[in-house]
């Protein structure tokens, strides 16, 4: 009989994209998937960090599967991968990597998601609607995010095999692609400057804060696609310099190209690296989503800058501006955290301010969680009271995503 799996996922859509990669691998090898957790003979736990909340409950499924193991010896063995697993790889101390062992001891082995590549094509978890990761890590370093550490550097996947990939699913009868990075927009930065070239505000070991130049060298004029296209990097100009160059309004265009392609999504992609031809492309193409995800974080200019975002609350909301007034029937979610370290009520009502400004169609909210490695971490205070986080949550909920606006 051959042997069995099941892959338990925690965390964002990238995830859920690396737990089909990781079921092509298994399968590879002969193994089937089974749908309870407590009845297959290998259980891999695909790991989330944006917050604490996500990492309990990680250790809550482990402890949970060490019980069934001992009582009915199954599973044989425990795999965690996925972001606990890229901080303990990334945390050259090796704390962290002592830390997740001493509190999941039973753990049989701990896979960096790095080493499951796209050799074998994912075991969809939709006929119709399909994941196409292009690119993974980030170089934001927004203070509050743990991506970077989890996920390291920015890297984007070879332009013709994202194509490549889009025409072969089509073909196979999908009709929807969602395409996946930790900021879409900037696709293509490293390919196209190289990735030591790339800017990056600090380093793992280096001080957090501190202005560096974006793109060493000239700027690249035209870049040299595989199938023998030049062409011109788009450079958003932010805050009077020119930011990244990135070839994503080119690879959407191309994809929305595709024959037969009824819809293409994208997420996520931040507000300063949303070009002009990125808004162009999607005006252009009716099969390209008009349900747009732009992360605004907060309404208030002092916590943006606390956060390492690179805009303003006016700078987003002209943003908003433009692409209303070139796209049609454009609606526009996204992310908003509350009780970041020191948000003041007259922060919170900046916040407050933007999002009736916005006319945002849905919004995920979060309360700030601490996250470790995190420049907030190091150098701020979760000094909000939680009651006040969940208030002012409460708040934004009811305006926001509430059933009387």
């Amino acid at each position: 009989m051959s042997p069995t799996y099941y892959i338990k996922t925690f965390g964002c859509q990238q995830n859920e994209s690396d737990s089909e990669r990781i079921a092509a691998m298994l399968e590879s090898r002969g193994m089937v998937r089974v749908n309870n957790i407590y009845k297959a003979d290998r259980v891999i736990i695909n790991t989330c960090m944006v917050r604490q909340m996500a990492e309990h409950r990680v250790y809550g499924t482990v402890n949970n599967l060490v019980i069934n193991k001992l009582k009915n010896g199954l599973p044989e063995k425990i795999i965690v991968t996925g972001c606990m697993v890229g901080m303990a790889v990334r945390d050259k101390t090796g704390n962290f990597l002592r830390l997740i062992k001493k509190r999941m001891p039973y753990v049989d082995e701990f896979l960096p998601i790095e080493e499951v590549g796209f050799d074998h094509e994912p075991v969809r978890s939709d006929i119709i609607t399909a994941w196409v990761p292009v690119s993974n890590g980030c170089n934001n370093f927004c203070t509050f995010c743990v991506v970077p550490f989890t996920r390291g550097r920015e890297i984007s996947r070879p332009y013709d095999e994202i194509l490549n990939e889009c025409r072969q699913l089509i073909k196979k009868g999908f009709k929807k692609i969602t395409l996946l990075g930790m900021n879409v927009n900037s696709y293509g930065a490293d390919l196209v400057a190289g990735a030591e070239n790339v800017q990056v505000l600090r380093d793992w070991h280096k001080t957090y804060f501190g202005k560096k130049e974006n793109i060493s060298g000239k700027v690249i004029k035209n870049y040299s696609l595989n199938d023998g296209r030049l062409v011109k990097p788009v450079y958003v100009k932010h805050l009077n310099r020119l930011r990244i160059p990135t070839l994503f309004p080119m690879l959407l265009e191309d994809i929305a190209s595709i024959s037969d392609l009824e819809t293409v999504n994208f997420i996520s992609s931040n507000p300063w690296d949303f070009s002009d031809e990125l808004i162009d492309v999607i005006s252009r193409h009716g099969n390209i989503t008009r349900s747009l995800h732009i992360a605004v974080q907060s309404g208030s200019n002092s916590v943006l800058k606390r956060m390492n975002r690179w805009y303003t609350g006016e700078q987003y909301l002209r943003l908003l501006d433009k692409i209303r007034g070139k796209i049609k029937n454009v609606r526009i979610s996204t992310d908003i955290i509350v009780g970041f370290c020191g948000e003041t009520e007259k922060e919170f009502n900046s916040t407050l301010d933007l999002a009736k400004r916005a006319r945002f169609y849905k919004a995920y909210i979060s309360m700030y969680s601490d996250r470790p490695q995190t420049a907030a971490h190091k150098v701020f205070k979760d000094d909000v009271p939680h009651n006040e986080k969940k208030k002012r949550w409460q708040i934004l909920e009811d305006l926001i995503n509430g059933t009387k606006k």
